[in-house]
């Protein structure tokens, strides 16, 4: 019987896997439900969980994400990067397979936080560098810290997943594209229907909704806060979720055209409006300035990469503090989009090598950000800095979503420039809301690449009505309740990158030679053979003929 004779019913019923969306679903529209019963009840509670779990776990996930770093900018020049993902050829132009892998990846959060991040950073910088806020020496330490935030770190968590999954789905057989997959040389691939994979599975959809649902959050409320600051359009609780009902709407379009009609065009056209706008921002800005202020900031970035990336505060008032509140927030955001974006990435990139998907993931997406962030976020700070453009209310009341509009306020034919940044803002909404239901969806089917169009739609629900939740409960400070939401929901996956890690670490040395140490190295004991010992004076001899 076809797919079109069971019906659309049917085909959903058939195609789940009961367990992991059950669990997933039950979690999700808990909170959701909680929410409408008890409002008060269930921000008290992210708050209360968001503290302990920076209290124990900020700096393992400053340890895990830069271990991930080292190990894939190792793949791009070492020969493990030579393995191929599968054996067919690849399926979409390079170019196609790096805007898609950037949209669905974190561009949304790119777009949000560009004009704004620096404007915090100038007006209190890290205690690592020990610098005077707002002064000449605290702009290039600004540009340098958000280039740090975006670049390689937060690009690596999806990339390692990415090529976990995909690389034991693509090589193995009866392996499914899901994220329980990435750990198959530790659960073993006869226990992927275990319960140990089906935890996993559980907690990538858990996690996903938390870290996709603060992501449209930001959007969300940027998207808001363009209709007030330029046109006084002001909407209340009922204006904020007709907008995400609307943009849900939107990215529902997309998701029931696929990958090659909806994410794809959509991808593209993204990318290259991206690049118009900051391209124009480099022209229009202070663009000698801003050259320099580039060198500087990325030749500071690689100089002092390792202690920015191992730096928790210790022993600095207010360090602490200070990096759970960006650092820590970060790559916890990042870790909360691994499982959508890791299984997004793998599902494009069968045929590819390893080394191809690494350096696509964290070297070329980088390429992309550090200009934008530059551009974008230098101008914005040099405005400031000279008086242009004034900030100070988005700093002192933390309403990054302004940013944007106060920028490009700023520029000849301003209002052209804001109507294309929310026209961006909302072309990456789509792109990321679509491709993570995909992702959810695939989580919750064991893997099917193509769920049906009920299941896609049942979570598109659910992360607009969980974006639109986080944006209520914020309230004035929306971007509070987001980033206390993303910590709780992407700290634990921490741990299962890291996993992933040491599975391809194990599968590569295995199967295509140990690089660090040799084959039959023992770790414990000794690793000579045990030969008998000859008696002195040379073996004795037989007095058999």
């Amino acid at each position: 019987m076809s797919d079109a004779e069971k019906g659309m019913v049917g085909e959903f019923f058939e195609e789940i896997d009961p367990t992991v969306f059950l669990f997933g679903a039950l979690l999700t529209v808990g909170v959701i439900a909680a929410f409408f019963i008890d409002q008060e009840f269930v921000s008290n509670g992210i708050s209360t969980v968001q503290t302990e779990v920076l209290a124990y776990l900020n700096w393992a996930l400053l340890v895990i994400v830069f271990l991930i770093v080292i190990f894939l900018l190792f793949l791009i020049v070492g020969p493990w990067g030579k393995i191929k993902m599968g054996d067919s050829d690849p399926e979409y132009s390079f170019l196609s397979f790096f805007a898609m892998l950037y949209s669905a990846g974190f561009a949304a959060g790119v777009v949000f936080w560009g004009p704004t991040e620096a404007l915090f950073y100038y007006d209190s910088p890290s205690p690592l560098f020990g610098i005077e806020a707002g002064t000449s020496e605290a702009v290039p330490i600004a540009i340098q810290q958000t280039l740090f935030h975006w670049a390689l770190p937060q690009l690596a968590v999806f990339t390692i997943m990415g090529l976990a999954i995909g690389y034991f789905a693509y090589n193995y057989e009866n392996v499914p594209l899901r994220v329980s997959s990435a750990l198959t040389p530790i659960i073993g691939a006869d226990n992927l229907d275990g319960p140990v994979a089906k935890v996993v599975d559980i907690l990538a959809v858990f996690a996903t909704i938390g870290g996709v649902a603060t992501s449209l959050g930001f959007i969300g409320s940027q998207f808001i806060a363009g209709l007030n600051y330029q046109w006084g359009i002001s909407l209340g609780n009922v204006g904020i979720l007709l907008v995400v009902t609307m943009m849900t709407l939107l990215f529902t379009i997309s998701m029931v055209l696929g990958v090659d009609k909806g994410i794809r065009r959509l991808s593209n056209f993204n990318m290259v409006l991206f690049v118009v706008l900051m391209v124009a921002t480099f022209f229009l800005g202070p663009t000698l300035f801003l050259l320099l202020l580039g060198s500087q900031a990325v030749g500071g970035m690689i100089t002092d990469f390792v202690s920015m990336s191992l730096y928790t505060g210790a022993g600095d008032e207010g360090g602490t503090a200070w990096v759970n509140t960006w650092t820590v927030f970060y790559w916890a955001w990042a870790l909360s989009w691994s499982p959508f974006a890791g299984l997004f990435i793998a599902r494009i990139s069968k045929g590819r090598t390893v080394r191809e998907v690494a350096f696509t993931g964290i070297v070329a997406t980088s390429a992309a950000t550090i200009p934008w962030f530059t551009f974008v976020g230098g101008t914005a700070l040099m405005y400031h800095h000279n008086g242009t453009a004034d900030f100070s209310t988005v700093i002192a009341n933390n309403t990054p979503e302004l940013s944007g509009f106060i920028l490009f306020e700023a520029f000849p034919l301003g209002t052209v420039f804001m109507i294309a940044f929310m026209v961006l803002v909302t072309t990456f909404f789509v792109t990321s809301a679509d491709s993570s239901t995909l992702a959810v969806s695939m989580m919750t089917t064991g893997g099917k690449a193509r769920p049906s169009t009920i299941n896609r739609i049942f979570w598109g629900v659910v992360l607009g009505v969980t974006a639109a939740i986080l944006m209520i409960i914020g309230g004035n400070d929306g971007t509070g309740a987001l980033q206390d939401a993303v910590i709780i929901t992407g700290a634990p996956f921490a741990f299962v990158c890291f996993l992933a890690m040491l599975s391809l670490i194990k599968n590569f040395g295995s199967n295509y030679g140990r690089v660090l140490l040799q084959d039959e190295t023992v770790l414990v004991g000794s690793s000579a053979t045990t030969e008998p010992e000859s008696p002195p004076g040379g073996p004795v001899e037989s007095d058999d003929d």
